[in-house]
């Protein structure tokens, strides 16, 4: 199950909103900068909805381009290209009945996203080389840390699969903007740690807790996770000191 850590209001809204739309089956576009759990928040959705018992398949859409992108999203069939030596499902088969997370969703080149379109308005693919239509059943959530709107107002998205992929968009917001959720993550990943190295338990000095209250965190939770493992590394006490942090 995921764990989710936080006390300030922006986090408790962004429960509340998991909460509300995790049993519909409408496609939800998660938001927000690089590191700020996007995905975390996409599994949440899954656990919390009807189809948790289902698979949860994640994409990223960064390396999904040309042949690649339908072969990986569609399958396909033996023979219809160099190096198709057997049939595959691809990710919306395999996703089949679950969760579909379609990360980085900004990235699909635009001479793609028609395709893309197509299988969420029909709810059906098609393998590449192949003409049998497959029925599917998946639930899509996608996220980006990039501004969808803008990019439909220059030409770089298309405005039918903006509309399609929006119909609830949930926003993250960066570390910085919700400080009383500095500490309590800083102490789950201190106590996350103690158990991934069969160690005792280390916490924050005083001082220690003051300079994190204070940095701005620009690589949001991803970075936090990564000062907590350095600083317990480093730490020879069981209490961790200024010096032992970035």
């Amino acid at each position: 199950m995921t764990t989710m850590i936080g006390r300030s209001e922006a986090f408790q809204a962004i429960l509340e909103t998991i909460q509300s739309v995790a049993a519909r089956r409408c496609c939800i576009t998660i938001t927000g900068e690089t590191g700020t759990g996007k995905e975390m928040v996409a599994r949440k959705i899954h656990e919390c909805s009807d189809r948790a018992d289902q698979v949860f398949v994640p994409v990223d859409c960064t390396t999904l381009t040309g042949q690649l992108f339908e072969s990986q999203l569609f399958g396909h069939v033996r023979g219809s290209f160099t190096g198709a030596i057997e049939n595959t499902l691809g990710f919306f088969r395999a996703a089949n009945g679950g969760t579909i997370f379609l990360d980085e969703i900004s990235e699909i080149p635009l001479e793609l996203q028609a395709k893309l379109l197509r299988v969420l308005q029909e709810n059906s693919v098609t393998p590449l080389g192949s003409t049998q239509i497959f029925p599917i059943n998946v639930r899509v959530l996608c996220a980006t840390n990039r501004d969808l709107r803008k990019m439909v107002d220059e030409n770089e998205f298309r405005a039918d699969l903006y509309y399609r992929l929006n119909v609830v968009n949930l926003q993250v917001p960066p570390l910085r903007q919700r400080p009383e959720d500095i500490l309590p993550l800083a102490r789950h990943f201190l106590q996350n740690l103690s158990r991934f190295y069969e160690e005792p338990e280390k916490i924050l000095s005083p001082e220690a807790e003051r300079v994190l209250l204070r940095y701005r965190w620009p690589g949001n939770v991803r970075e936090m996770a990564n000062a907590m493992e350095r600083s317990y590394v480093l730490s020879k006490e069981t209490v961790i000191q200024p010096a032992a942090l970035p």
